[in-house]
């Protein structure tokens, strides 16, 4: 059998663990005598005023109020007031709420009260969603918070969804929580809440909590499939891509682009031309010039629609464009191969002698092979002839 009374403690356990610790409402009437309004409570996820009323009254005035005065009304004909998200003020900020019955002088003045420590809640808190899914909130330390404190976070996405602790915390140095890793994560149009609490040996530990419009703190991604198209018109080409990846809106008419175009040859700071902005997801760019090389990049943000104001991340920069002209280039590739060629010939020639270098060396000739008696013969005739001078002498006898 289940433990009954073990599945109850655990579960108030849990809602005691997500609830604004050491807080109060305090209420007071404007009468003298004792008010028809009573047990005044607040259900500070759904941002619930709810009160009972030992008289029926046809309408009830009900007034949220931060610290700085701004408030709104509203006029609610049953003893519940439920405010918008638009109207949704962090508990621990101060909040203030009345409770007015119309043309009567009967009115409730209550306060929602955060006890603790001064200076022992979290600082600097802040989250960022990345990746599609991918969030991570951080936080400071209280500056007077004991040295032994302990934060906890707890966040719920709507109102609609389970409370949950941070699964993934992130911690200092010194072991302590200063922050938490979510995967999973999908943007709903209610503002999550989150809260984090804190408990020390030493102190009450002041709570902070946050409501947050998620789409307002992604990083969008970049756009997609960005492509490069040329046209006839050697003067201009055509650029496309495709809209971020989100995790909650796929319309295509809910982003605006930011296109950069960068000369390659240029340096950046000689760069003169600003990024053009556009609504679609197509730019013709007109001052396209074949025989250079350009550096493309998009991004993208939210435009009239739930999704993040500030401009997302840069697309991988991509070069399109001939870059030199290549006729040009042909004939200097050309014209330094004859220039290697030719110079070496040229030294060559007026500083050196063939003939004195490599004589040439007479060969016997190879009588075998020779084709007939005819070539022989007439080889001999060639030959050059030595002149002979004959001298006769006479020599007569004497007597």
């Amino acid at each position: 059998m289940f433990d009954t009374h073990g599945i109850i403690c655990m579960i108030w356990w849990c809602m005691m663990l997500f609830h604004p610790s050491h807080a109060d409402i305090q209420c007071t009437g404007s009468e003298a005598q004792e008010s028809p309004i009573t047990n005044v409570k607040m259900n500070w996820r759904k941002m619930e005023l709810s009160w009972e009323s030992s008289k029926n009254f046809s309408k009830y005035n009900c007034t949220i109020m931060d610290k700085n005065k701004d408030n709104t009304t509203y006029q609610v004909t049953i003893s519940r007031c439920r405010f918008p998200v638009e109207r949704y003020i962090p508990l621990h900020k101060g909040v203030f709420f009345i409770i007015e019955v119309p043309n009567t002088n009967i009115s409730k003045n209550c306060t929602f009260i955060r006890r603790g420590m001064k200076g022992s809640a979290i600082e600097n808190f802040s989250c960022v969603i990345y990746n599609i899914s991918l969030m991570n909130c951080t936080w400071q330390a209280g500056r007077d918070a004991p040295g032994d404190t302990h934060y906890f976070l707890y966040w719920q996405n709507s109102i609609y969804d389970d409370a949950m602790e941070c699964e993934l915390y992130i911690k200092d140095e010194n072991g302590r929580n200063t922050g938490c890793r979510f995967q999973n994560v999908k943007i709903a149009t209610e503002k999550a809440y989150f809260l984090v609490n804190g408990s020390s040996k030493d102190a009450l530990i002041q709570f902070y909590d946050e409501y947050i419009q998620l789409y307002k703190i992604e990083i969008l991604t970049p756009p997609l499939n960005v492509a490069v198209n040329y046209t006839r018109d050697s003067s201009s080409c055509v650029i496309t891509w495709q809209t971020p990846l989100t995790s909650h809106l796929r319309k295509g008419d809910c982003f605006e682009y930011e296109i950069s175009i960068r000369n390659k040859d240029k340096p950046k700071e000689e760069e003169n031309d600003l990024p053009v902005r556009v609504r679609n997801n197509r730019y013709e760019f007109q001052n396209y010039n074949e025989k250079k090389k350009y550096i493309l990049k998009i991004r993208a943000r939210g435009k009239n629609c739930d999704i993040s104001p500030n401009w997302g991340e840069w697309s991988e920069p991509i070069e399109f464009g001939e870059g030199k002209d290549p006729f040009v280039f042909l004939f200097l590739i050309a014209l330094g191969t004859i220039s290697v060629i030719l110079l070496p010939y040229f030294l060559f020639k007026r500083y050196c002698s063939f003939k004195s270098i490599f004589s040439p060396i007479p060969q016997p000739r190879d009588k075998f092979n020779a084709s007939n008696d005819e070539d022989i013969q007439t080889e001999y005739v060639k030959l050059p002839k030595k002149s002979c001078n004959e001298e006769i002498t006479i020599v007569e006898e004497m007597t």
